[in-house]
């Protein structure tokens, strides 16, 4: 019985031990933030200012690889000439990137 009183005394000690794993885990929960969530929310940030700025003429990539010129905007849609005789709407969202001008020969 005697080695039931012991476990019962090494019981009492690991209470102070919670604040040891908090003090481990808030490194760890920094560092997290710091190399995954911030550099997501600048990324969003620079996406949504690309997309606040776009204007007729753009030469755009859209998030699916389709190269195009914009001929139209709308608040929520643009219009893109994807061919000589081909144009196509898309989400203002799903443009990935603005193309230097005179990428697109269409």
């Amino acid at each position: 019985m005697e080695f039931l009183i012991n476990s019962a005394y090494a019981a009492e000690g690991t209470a102070a031990s919670g604040w040891g794993s908090f003090v481990i885990f808030l490194p760890l929960i920094l560092i997290m933030y710091f190399m995954m969530i911030r550099p997501q929310q600048k990324r969003q940030k620079e996406h949504q200012a690309l997309v606040a700025s776009l204007s007729k003429g753009d030469e755009v990539v859209t998030s699916g690889g389709i190269l195009g010129k914009v001929i139209d905007i709308d608040d929520n849609f643009i219009q893109l000439k994807i061919s000589s005789n081909g144009e196509m709407k898309i989400q203002r969202h799903a443009v990935h990137a603005v193309m230097p001008k005179g990428t697109f020969k269409g």
